[in-house]
């Protein structure tokens, strides 16, 4: 019965699995440090695309923070293969690339947000809740 009850809970109740994908350690730890939300938890970070790709078909997030600037994948083609693994995945694309060209490339490809670096924990924690509320998983 008790696994029966964890599946009915609305998304909002449980906690959602968030992966950090970003080429500088700083930033992935920033993100891991600043993160505001209870309702997140940091399953894996990622260097890289590639790597990234490999730790989603392990075990697939439910949030993912996205660089698009990056060595052996990029951005934009790490989000084109999530979504293709998982299609309901939300991912703010984090990047330094402020472009508009860049940021609609990545929502064309499958992304749902996206912030600015450099940026603060508040900008931080109201993307995400941003992403989220567009999704329904949050109040």
């Amino acid at each position: 019965m008790a696994l029966a009850d964890a599946k009915a809970q609305p998304l909002t109740k449980r906690k959602l699995k968030l992966m950090i994908c970003d080429d500088s350690n700083i930033i992935r730890r920033k993100i891991e440090r600043e993160l505001q939300l209870d309702n997140l938890e940091v399953i894996a970070t990622a260097a890289n695309g590639r790597l990234a790709v490999e730790a989603f078909r392990k075990e697939p997030a439910d949030v993912v923070t996205m660089d698009i600037t990056m060595p052996e994948m990029d951005g934009i083609e790490c989000v084109e293969n999530l979504v293709k693994i998982k299609p309901d995945v939300l991912i703010l694309v984090i990047s330094a690339l402020s472009d508009k060209a860049t940021a609609i490339e990545a929502l064309k490809k499958g992304a749902n947000g996206f912030l600015c670096k450099p940026f603060t924990d508040r900008q931080l924690t109201e993307a995400l809740e941003e992403l989220l509320r567009g999704a329904n998983h949050v109040d």
